[in-house]
């Protein structure tokens, strides 16, 4: 007889840990607390080690990625307080050159490869009790509210940073996020910036505020807004627009001014304050965290979505190994990834320097690190850079 798994969360983590179930052999059932499946999103950037998963998961083929084509002298802009661009090294530009595209790029090819495994929408956990032989689950449906417990040989919270698996199996959301004092807003822009290129990408950062426009090879650009505060309950009171046009207020420039209109006309965007989730156990008996519920490494990071993905994929290739013995395959699938998570955990502090500097010394050293590290780029062989590119467009890892 198959096992089961309940499969907390439509997202990344959770399509991937469900494709990586059904390939060890279990039969996967999802939950997802939204009525329907979200679609669009904002911008991604999936690293070598997240193109590598998506070859395991099977999802390749079906990933639409968006690198623009480069250009002499290159894509990205950063723009001073004058309002001077020069060219500067954008976010595709990282070690690893990651593949662009949209979140929705991803669900999209892993709600694909789901085919066949059954969803159940406007559906929560509620309770959780975890047995020797089985774990049993109260679920709650949306708007009637009617609640049935339900066995299942194994339950994945794949529910975000503030995971409600999490919550009910390990504990309050205070013992395992850390607030790094910072919000973000993105969203997806109607058209780019006037006077700039389709597909160019723009940065504005100065001392705890900063402004990021990220250019697609064939789709509107996507926008980042985000900026520390000592005060994150105080930025949820009132209107979002209206907040970020006075954190924003000073910063008197046509991209910013741009940005902020297409705020006001975009459907949908995703405003949250910045955190790291950090757990000493990824599981607890027949309970496994997945992706952002288990060890956020937040937006600064730039790596979670090659995590989820990785995640669900090493969970299959775990469980496959040892399949008569869960608590040595959710040991082995954690052993193996928690050094590849703890890295970057420990480097987004260094990432978020980069995106919204902490000050305007830091600024001024952000400016002129990146800097250096563009000429000492623009040396490199041409044959060196095409090859990297043609590597992160086709989806393959190094």
């Amino acid at each position: 007889m198959r096992k089961r798994a309940l499969v907390v969360g439509l997202g990344i983590a959770g399509m991937s840990a469900a494709i990586g179930l059904r390939r060890a052999g279990w039969t996967p059932v999802i939950i997802e607390r939204a009525p329907e499946r979200r679609t669009g999103g904002y911008f991604v950037g999936l690293f070598p080690e997240g193109r590598q998963a998506a070859v395991d998961l099977g999802i390749a083929d079906h990933l639409h990625t968006r690198n623009p084509e480069r250009r002499p002298g290159g894509n990205s802009w950063s723009v001073d307080r004058r309002g001077r661009r020069r060219p500067a090294l954008g976010f595709l530009d990282q070690p690893g050159e990651p593949a662009a595209v949209l979140r929705g790029d991803i669900e999209a090819a892993l709600w694909q490869s789901i085919t066949g495994v059954e969803v159940r929408f406007g559906t929560t956990p509620v309770a959780i009790n975890d047995g020797p032989a089985e774990v049993q689950v109260l679920l709650e449906k949306a708007g009637t509210g009617a609640q049935y417990r339900e066995s299942f040989d194994l339950v994945v919270g794949a529910d975000g940073m503030r995971s409600s698996v999490r919550r009910i199996a390990f504990g309050p959301d205070e013992d395992h996020l850390a607030n790094w004092k910072a919000m973000i807003c993105a969203f997806q822009l109607k058209e780019q910036v006037p006077s700039y290129e389709a597909s160019d990408s723009i940065i504005i950062a100065r001392a705890k505020r900063a402004v990021w426009v990220f250019g697609l090879a064939d789709h509107a650009p996507t926008a980042l807004l985000t900026y520390r505060t000592g005060d994150i309950q105080e930025q949820f009171s009132g209107s979002r627009v209206q907040r970020l046009r006075e954190v924003f207020s000073g910063m008197d420039d046509p991209v910013v001014r741009h940005v902020l209109d297409s705020l006001e006309e975009a459907p949908d965007h995703l405003f949250d304050s910045v955190h790291q989730v950090r757990m000493p156990r990824w599981s607890t008996g027949r309970v496994v965290l997945v992706g952002d519920a288990a060890w956020c490494m937040n937006l600064y990071s730039g790596m979670g979505a090659t995590s989820s993905l990785r995640g669900g994929a090493a969970l299959s290739a775990a469980l496959r190994e040892h399949p008569d013995d869960l608590a040595a395959a959710l040991d082995a699938w954690e052993a193996g990834l928690r050094p590849f998570i703890t890295k970057h955990q420990r480097t987004a502090r260094l990432k978020q320097q980069m995106f919204v500097p902490s000050s305007r010394r830091a600024a001024v050293l952000r400016s002129v690190l990146l800097g250096l590290v563009r000429r000492i780029r623009g040396r490199r062989p041409a044959t060196e850079a095409g090859g990297q590119r043609a590597q992160a467009l086709s989806g393959t890892s190094r």
